[in-house]
């Protein structure tokens, strides 16, 4: 003879574990879903902080460059570009009378006057004579 009770109890400890098994995936799903927006929202802010920070870079070289320009024979002036941005290295260089900053991300490049000679990480001297504008020459 069967006992319908006990029939009736397993079944109900099955549907409990089922919907536990069911309740616990949801949950799991919107957490995930929750922290893939997080790292998303994050990793796009650090690209506009990365963009920035080159652009004032960037914005920075060409000041002290047309500045330069603009002076007189004898002017001599030492300014520096940083060894990272946020940690990271990057390339910087002078061609085409532009200047030029690449990130494994990012890339940006500005108009400049005439100047010989390149820019590097580091302290970097610029001067002005004979009309020419040198850049750690």
């Amino acid at each position: 003879m069967f006992n319908h009770n006990r029939i009736l109890l397993t079944s109900k400890r099955s549907q409990t574990g089922f919907e536990f098994l069911i309740i616990s995936g949801a949950v799991f799903f919107f957490f995930t879903i929750f922290f893939i927006a997080i790292n998303s929202n994050i990793e796009d802010k650090n690209r506009e902080k990365e963009n920035l920070i080159i652009r004032n870079l960037a914005l920075s070289v060409q000041e002290e460059i047309n500045l330069a320009t603009k002076s007189s024979d004898g002017y001599s002036r030492t300014f520096s570009v940083p060894s990272l941005i946020l940690g990271k290295n990057y390339d910087i260089e002078i061609t085409d009378n532009s200047v030029y900053i690449k990130t494994d991300r990012n890339a940006l490049s500005l108009q400049i006057g005439d100047v010989i000679g390149d820019i590097k990480r580091g302290d970097n001297l610029i001067k002005k004579e004979n009309g020419d504008v040198k850049l750690n020459q």
